[in-house]
């Protein structure tokens, strides 16, 4: 059932998502290391961060932190990937820092309204 119409829909913690983020930004720094410095040019890892998120999530639905932390992105109204695009529009807003403290009742800040997404628990693996 899409996280719309879903009743009993409850949103991850908090903390998992703000660790999801951390996994994701240092990986980022990491990353930007190999074209830049990212403590003299700080828009490094701010690129890498939306292009991973375009990549992960558009094709994926979890970043890496994402998955170490059990999360996913989800299309708010189906359930589904958001694919690329919208996926690239979220990791931009999310970089823009604002958008993610202005939340409702499922979590959802501003980024994820107009990406038309949602963080919702992964499923578990099963063995």
């Amino acid at each position: 059932m899409p996280p719309a119409t879903d009743p009993a829909f409850t949103p991850p913690s908090l903390g998992r998502r703000f660790g999801a983020l951390v996994i994701d930004w240092v990986l980022c720094l990491l990353v930007s290391n190999f074209f830049a410095d990212p403590v003299r040019d700080g828009w490094a890892p701010v690129a890498v961060l939306v292009v991973e998120y375009g990549f992960f999530l558009g094709l994926f639905a979890q970043t890496p932190g994402m998955w170490i932390t059990r999360l996913r992105c989800l299309d708010w109204s189906d359930g589904g990937r958001i694919g690329i695009p919208r996926a690239l529009l979220r990791g931009l807003l999310l970089a823009l820092v604002v958008p993610p403290l202005i939340m409702d009742e499922q979590r959802r800040g501003l980024h994820d309204r107009l990406a038309g997404s949602v963080i919702a628990d992964a499923p578990r693996p099963t063995t």
